[in-house]
C-alpha cells in the first residue's frame, strides 16, 4: 500500500514539474525588438495572426519601449486585414487616445473611418426587404464623421483624397438607402412617408445620383395627396436638372407614375395566382 502511495506522489510531482516547466516556456519574455521583427516579418508574408501575437506580446511586456507607438499603429493594419474591423477601430482608438499628439495620427482616424466604412459595406442589401424606415446606418455615419474629422484636422494628409473619395461614395450610399425606404412605403401605399424619405434626398444629399428618382417620387406622391403646387415645383425642378429624364416623353410632358407602376405590379402578381389556381 505504502508503494502505491509513494508512487502516487511521485507521479503527481512529476506533472507538477511538467507543469511548472511548460508555463515557464510559455511565459518566456523575448527582447523588445524580436516581437517587433517578428511582427514585421509575419505582416510582410501575409501571416497576420502572427503579427498581432507578436504586437500584443511587445504592448504587454514593453508598452513604454521604443517601438511602442509604431505597434499600436501596426496592431490596427494587422486587425484591420484579418478581418476584425470592430478591433481595428478600437485600436485605432486607443491609438488617438494614448498618441494624441502623434504624427501619425492621421493614418488612425484614416484607418477608424475605414474599418467603420467596411462594416457596413453591403448595408442595402441587408435593408431589404426587411423594415428598412426601421433601421438606422450608424456605422456609415460614423465612417462619414471619421473621414471628415481627417479632413478637417488634417487636410494635406496623404490619405485625405481616399477620404474625400469615401465620403462621397457614403452621401450617396444613405441617399440610396433613403430611395430603399421610399419604394418600400409605396409598395405599402404610405405615400407620405415616401414623399418624407425622397424630399430628405433632396435636402440632405442634393449632388447625389439618387435625385432625380426621388424628384419623380416626390411628384407623383404629390399629386396622389392632391398638392397640386408640390407636384409642379418637383416636375419643374426635374425638368431643370435632368431634361432627358426618363420621366418625360418625347413632348416633354411627365408622364411617370411610379405608383401606378406599383400598383400594376401587384395587380400581375394576384392576376398570376388567381390563374395559377385553376
Amino acid at each position: 500500500m505504502r508503494s502505491v502511495v509513494r508512487l502516487l506522489l511521485l507521479s503527481t510531482f512529476v506533472v507538477m514539474i511538467s507543469a511548472c516547466a511548460t508555463n515557464s516556456k510559455q511565459e518566456e519574455v523575448l527582447p523588445e525588438k524580436t516581437y517587433y521583427d517578428n511582427a514585421r516579418k509575419a505582416m510582410n508574408s501575409g501571416n497576420f495572426n502572427e503579427a498581432e501575437k507578436n504586437l500584443d506580446s511587445l504592448e504587454t511586456y514593453y508598452p513604454f519601449g521604443r517601438y511602442a507607438e509604431q505597434a499600436q499603429l501596426d496592431v490596427i493594419y494587422a486587425r484591420y486585414q484579418n478581418l476584425d474591423l470592430e478591433g481595428a477601430r478600437a485600436a485605432a482608438d486607443r491609438f488617438l487616445r494614448l498618441n494624441p499628439q502623434s504624427e501619425h495620427a492621421d493614418y488612425a482616424l484614416y484607418m477608424r473611418g475605414l474599418a467603420s466604412y467596411n462594416l457596413d459595406i453591403g448595408l442595402a442589401e441587408r435593408y431589404f426587404p426587411i423594415d428598412v424606415a426601421a433601421r438606422n446606418p450608424g456605422e456609415q455615419s460614423q465612417a462619414f464623421r471619421d473621414f471628415s474629422d481627417l479632413l478637417n484636422r488634417y487636410p494635406d494628409s496623404a490619405y485625405a483624397a481616399d477620404a474625400r473619395q469615401r465620403m462621397v461614395a457614403i452621401r450617396n450610399r444613405m441617399a440610396e438607402l433613403e430611395l430603399v425606404a421610399a419604394r418600400y412605403y409605396i409598395k405599402r401605399e404610405a405615400y407620405m412617408a415616401a414623399n418624407n424619405r425622397a424630399r430628405y434626398i433632396l435636402e440632405n444629399y442634393p449632388t447625389s445620383p439618387s435625385v432625380e428618382e426621388a424628384l419623380i417620387i416626390m411628384a407623383n406622391t404629390y399629386d396622389f395627396l392632391g398638392l397640386k403646387k408640390g407636384a409642379s415645383d418637383a416636375i419643374a425642378l426635374l425638368r431643370k436638372n435632368y431634361p432627358k429624364s426618363d420621366a418625360f416623353n418625347d413632348q416633354g410632358e411627365f408622364v411617370a407614375d411610379v405608383l401606378k407602376q406599383e400598383n400594376r405590379s401587384l395587380t400581375n402578381v394576384v392576376t398570376f395566382g388567381l390563374m395559377g389556381d385553376e
